[in-house]
């Protein structure tokens, strides 16, 4: 389906709307489409409508609990009837530390298990991370050089070109041009910056940001006072536009 390259599609099933609510924002923050079951009976009605690209599925279900879901989409004679292949990616969610849980759950083939109470943001990183397990040829063109005009960009080897100059960019900086060129007249928030190259596990000031767009500048913009590749959206974020590379 075309959405699975624009946005992939998180299913979460869970009967408290809260945690749903929580975890919804933070994916719909990150670029994800999410729809969502309180129980198993409602996620299997989604399922035989659509295919999403993942589920995001509880354990402690009314009902039908997640075992019991997972066991439908992965067992062929049962699964028959939605629209989906029995390999989709599920990651489950336990307020239960039971290893017998986990061990049960990865018998049945979930790909990853999270246990309750846990960051929003380290689950989107698993989701991120399964996703892109589940997917390596989506992940193909990653490594391949981008150019802007007079504007060339090396993931392999992390160096920037810009002029026939090499300006030497650090870690970061590099990091935050190839996510923001990668993604062309997308517009990022100093949050969405923070959790897609820091990583969820850095609660740090969005000030952070600002500082390291303005040296990115200083080292890639013909006249940084002016800048061209890497823009500012006033009360929103920053954007990288090609059209003026």
């Amino acid at each position: 389906m075309g959405r699975h390259q624009a946005s992939p599609t998180i299913l979460i099933v869970d009967d408290e709307a809260t945690l749903r609510e929580v975890v919804r924002r933070y994916l719909e923050r990150d670029g994800y489409t999410v729809i969502e079951a309180q129980d198993g009976h409602q996620a299997l009605a989604l399922l035989r409508a659509d295919r999403p690209d993942l589920i995001v599925l509880d354990v402690m279900l009314p009902g039908m609990d997640g075992f019991r879901v997972a066991r439908i989409v992965r067992d062929e004679g049962e699964y028959a009837a939605l629209n989906i292949d029995g390999d989709i990616p599920i990651i489950m969610l336990t307020s239960r530390g039971d290893e017998a849980d986990r061990l049960a759950g990865f018998d049945l083939g979930v790909d990853d298990y999270v246990v309750k109470p846990f960051s929003p943001r380290e689950l989107v990183m698993r989701v991120k991370a399964v996703l892109r397990r589940a997917n390596p040829a989506s992940n193909d063109h990653a490594d391949r050089a981008l150019d802007f005009g007079t504007l060339h960009i090396d993931p392999l080897r992390r160096t920037v070109q810009i002029g026939g100059k090499l300006p030497a960019l650090t870690a970061k900086e590099f990091d935050l041009l190839w996510l923001m060129a990668s993604h062309p007249q997308q517009v990022f928030t100093r949050e969405q910056l923070l959790d897609r190259v820091w990583g969820y596990e850095f609660y740090g000031d969005e000030s952070t940001v600002t500082v390291h767009i303005r040296r990115l500048r200083e080292k890639i913009e013909p006249d940084p006072s002016r800048p061209i590749y890497v823009q500012t959206v006033w009360g929103v974020g920053y954007k990288f536009d090609p059209a003026t590379a």
